[in-house]
């Protein structure tokens, strides 16, 4: 059971772009798979693992909910929770139209809003935060007066909470209080404007201020400053063009005005306020645009960006605020949309069969990977462990052998299909054999390739055949592996291991694949090793990670699956980089790299799977195990000492503790997994017995 409950000052929230929902998730009772969608917006939102039961969300993240759960009875009011709210053709009644972005009023860009009207209640209400800036126990108000040439302020009276923040205010401003009025004055025309420029929105917003019709009248002239943003198609992308327009005013009018601090322009009769608010996340969206780091460049009020399309929906999350009325092109929304709100996204084009199979979270992970397919993007589907990576992954793979992404030629009868035998029995195959030189790349478009760790190979083998029967499967491991690129081509898919891939790289570069899927993506998180190395060398239309691990915990291993997935999206640290400037690199890449990863939890998307039971059972050392591991311990540490006493590297010494550790925990699980004669017979065979290992004693006990 789902339910969101809307405040009733939504009029009032909405223009500020804070709106408040409580959330309630009753996950007892089986979701409706139309409310997924809607749960992993939430989820992302929040960045939490649960969803959220609170959250502040944006008009446009509200809209994007509205539609995700278009004709659901799902909205209540909180002051009404007993009934819906009504759904009529404009979308949710009383909330869609909040929702939407005000268009350009007869009257200033900063003047009052319309008047506030509790949302399902009729009648005129004000946020808790609005009523006690306002005249909480007293009739007077914060008013303002004036024109564009001066102003006259009457502060609230002195209980108000507002009172100390607006004397302040306008003392700093170089306000004069008239003892006989009890007004402060402002009489210098170009102090005025710039004072409107800078905290006009804040008084109206957050101070309650009433504007007299005198004043009204007579800035009627006034606006604000807007951002406008184009984008037009590129060979590689977009050109996005960001700037800052104040009428007709030329581009030197608005960069001197800048430079300057002048906070207004003035143009065909009309005078232009420059928010310092604005400027500033004008400023940030250039630079996060360009990849400048903070006090690297000045504000630049018109700049033309190179967009590619794996960055258009992190460009389209930035302007989302800054420029509300930007319309993107037809290919920029097509890329951006479907990551967005994932309700939009199509479904892939897998056998009616192999559909079935699926949960609708599953279908929508397929959706999310053929997307980002077809678009030549790559992804990491970082679901929780148990809820199906590899099912989802092999949808992917169906839709590539579907779509027609195979050449026709290869479209066999079963009886065609080369079997292991054949391929063992030609020139193509051997054992193991290196290769000591690249050959040339060939194409093997129609065949995608998994990578996973050596203890996953036969059950991708076994997951393929049980739900994906009609792909066929090489596993290139062990004692069966190709040696020739040309035998890729009379197979769907070549599963193999990392440790394979890496012995047999010059194989693998040779060839062209439609898709490459890492399992375990862990296993590259170190740019520098070889299992990384060895991935980045592929080549490949698609290219997606599978992870059930956290994310979040470096933001150097995220950036190191990033080169794997998709090579040169993002820019390198520059060297020595550190504090606030440090800080601004992970933050941007923090909202690059989000529309790329797709986790969900299982309690969000399938709570009616048991929960993982872990049970701790502590097991004492057999008297041979304690005594090889004092042995190993001993010796060990006089190697150790040793080795520093030798004037060996740091390197070499925490490598030396590393295998100490590693060695000390292998006798604790098996003594016959480290090398020496407590693990064979006097003839060399390895020993049968279990009597050293505790451990697998204990598990004996527990299976049986």
């Amino acid at each position: 059971m789902l339910r969101l409950f809307l405040p009733p000052n939504l009029a009032a929230a909405a223009p500020r772009d804070a709106i408040p929902l409580k959330v309630d998730v009753d996950l007892s009772i089986p979701l409706v798979p139309a409310f997924l969608p809607a749960l992993a917006m939430l989820q992302r939102w929040a960045g939490t693992a649960a969803p959220p039961k609170f959250l502040q969300l944006k008009r446009a993240q509200l809209r994007d909910l509205i539609t995700a759960l278009k004709d659901q009875p799902v909205f209540f009011w909180l002051n009404g929770p007993a009934s819906p709210v009504a759904w009529n053709d404009d979308g949710l009644s009383g909330v869609s139209v909040f929702l939407k972005q005000a268009a350009p009023a007869s009257k200033p860009g900063f003047l009052r809003p319309a008047p506030i009207a509790s949302a399902g209640s009729g009648r005129s209400s004000l946020s808790e935060s609005e009523t006690v800036v306002g005249s909480r126990g007293s009739n007077q108000r914060l008013t303002i007066d004036g024109s564009e040439h001066y102003l006259a302020i009457t502060l609230p009276s002195r209980e108000s909470p507002s009172y100390d923040k607006m004397l302040e205010l306008v003392k700093t401003a170089g306000f004069t209080l008239d003892p006989t009025t009890r007004r402060w004055w402002l009489r210098d025309r170009h102090k005025t404007l710039n004072f409107l420029a800078t905290h006009s929105t804040r008084l109206r917003r957050g101070l309650d201020a009433e504007f007299t019709p005198n004043f009204e009248k007579n800035t009627a002239h006034l606006r604000e400053a807007e951002v406008v943003c184009d984008a037009t198609e590129a060979r590689n992308g977009f050109n996005l063009t960001v700037a800052l327009k104040a009428g007709n005013a030329d581009e030197g009018q608005i960069r001197s005005a800048v430079s300057s601090n002048r906070g207004y322009i003035e143009s065909d009769g009309k005078v232009y306020l420059l928010a310092p608010d604005k400027l500033q996340k004008l400023d940030a969206t250039q630079r996060a645009l360009g990849g400048d780091a903070p006090g690297t460049s000045g504000l630049a009020t018109r700049r033309t960006h190179s967009v590619s399309s794996a960055r258009a929906a992190a460009a389209q999350t930035l302007l989302e605020e800054l420029a509300p009325h930007f319309q993107p092109p037809a290919a920029w929304r097509a890329k951006t949309d479907a990551l967005r709100n994932l309700s939009a996204l199509a479904p892939a084009p897998v056998d009616p069969a192999f559909g079935a199979l699926l949960r609708p979270y599953q279908k929508l992970g397929v959706a999310w990977l053929w997307h980002l397919f077809r678009n030549a993007l790559g992804g990491i589907l970082a679901d929780e462990m148990g809820l199906g990576k590899t099912l989802q992954a092999l949808g992917l793979l169906s839709a590539v052998q579907l779509s027609g992404q195979a050449p026709p030629s290869r479209s066999a009868s079963p009886d065609r299909r080369p079997t292991i035998d054949r391929i063992a029995d030609s020139p193509a195959f051997d054992a193991a054999v290196p290769l000591a030189t690249p050959l040339p790349v060939r194409d093997a478009r129609g065949v995608s390739l998994v990578v996973c760790p050596a203890s996953l190979v036969e059950n991708w083998r076994r997951e393929s055949a049980r739900f994906a029967p009609q792909l066929r499967v090489f596993v290139h491991h062990g004692e069966r592996r190709l040696v020739a690129v040309e035998a890729f081509a009379a197979y769907d898919l070549i599963v193999t291991s990392y440790g394979t891939l890496t012995r047999d790289r010059s194989l693998f570069e040779a060839a062209d694949f439609a898709c490459v899927i890492a399992d375990e993506a862990q296993h590259i998180k170190n740019r520098r090793s070889q299992n990384a190395q060895s991935l980045r060398a592929l080549r490949a239309k698609g290219r997606f990670l599978l992870t059930g691990t956290p994310l979040e915990n470096s933001l150097e291993d995220l950036r190191s699956l990033f080169e794997f997935l998709m090579p040169g999206y993002l820019d390198k640290v520059p060297p020595g980089v550190r504090g606030e400037d440090r800080a601004w690199i992970d933050e941007r890449l923090r909202a690059q790299t989000a529309p790329y990863i797709l986790r969900r939890t299982k309690l969000a998307v399938a709570p009616e799977l048991p929960a993982k039971l872990e049970h701790t059972l502590w097991c004492e050392l057999t008297a041979a195990q304690a005594k090889l591991y004092q042995e190993t311990q001993q010796r060990t540490e006089r190697e150790f000492l040793d080795l520093a006493a030798s004037g060996a590297s740091e390197a070499s010494l925490r490598f030396a503790a590393l295998t100490q550790l590693l060695r000390l925990r292998q006798i604790c699980c098996d003594p016959r997994l480290i090398p020496g004669p407590h693990a064979s017979n006097a003839d060399g065979t390895p020993k049968s017995n279990y009597a050293d290992s505790a451990k697998l004693d204990a598990f004996r006990e527990l299976l049986a």
